[in-house]
């Protein structure tokens, strides 16, 4: 087979319906769009999200909560996680792990978890820790700071 030689399959293409171009074509005169009001006029399209006058339902829908302006992102850590990660420090804290990109950059507190074991000897400075945390990190050897 040849390049030059390839053709679509039957059907593939349709001429595209030509509109307004006199009584004999089947689709002058209105080309299709009717008599009169918004929808034959050029540019009179109308949003998807128009109702015809209704109260829209964007509208007609109950307002709900609200947004905390102060709230703040709070990255969570998990022991386990520790374990797994090899973040070429003894030192834990929100900025080495924003560093390594083991927690979201927006995070502006970090609180450890006490899931999972921990056997690495570290130094973890967090704004909170649970008891099983300080428990694990303790047993494993490292320091618990709270900032």
């Amino acid at each position: 087979m040849l390049l030059d030689r390839l053709k679509a399959p039957y059907g593939a293409f349709q001429n595209h319906k030509r509109v307004g171009r006199g009584p004999g074509s089947g689709n002058g005169t209105y080309a299709g769009r009717g008599m009169k009001g918004q929808k034959s006029r050029s540019g009179g399209k109308i949003a998807p999200y128009f109702e015809g006058g209704q109260m829209p339902l964007q509208r007609r829908l109950p307002k709900s909560g609200f947004t905390n302006i102060f709230r703040k992102k709070i990255a969570i850590l998990n022991i386990q996680d520790l374990e797994k990660w090899d973040l070429g420090s003894l030192e834990v804290n929100l900025e080495t792990l924003k560093k390594n990109k083991r927690v979201p950059l927006q995070s502006q507190v970090l609180r450890v978890l006490g899931t999972g074991d921990l056997k690495k000897k570290l130094t973890i400075k967090a704004n909170h820790f649970t008891k099983s945390a300080k428990v694990q990190i303790e047993k494993a050897g490292g320091k618990v700071e709270v900032i």
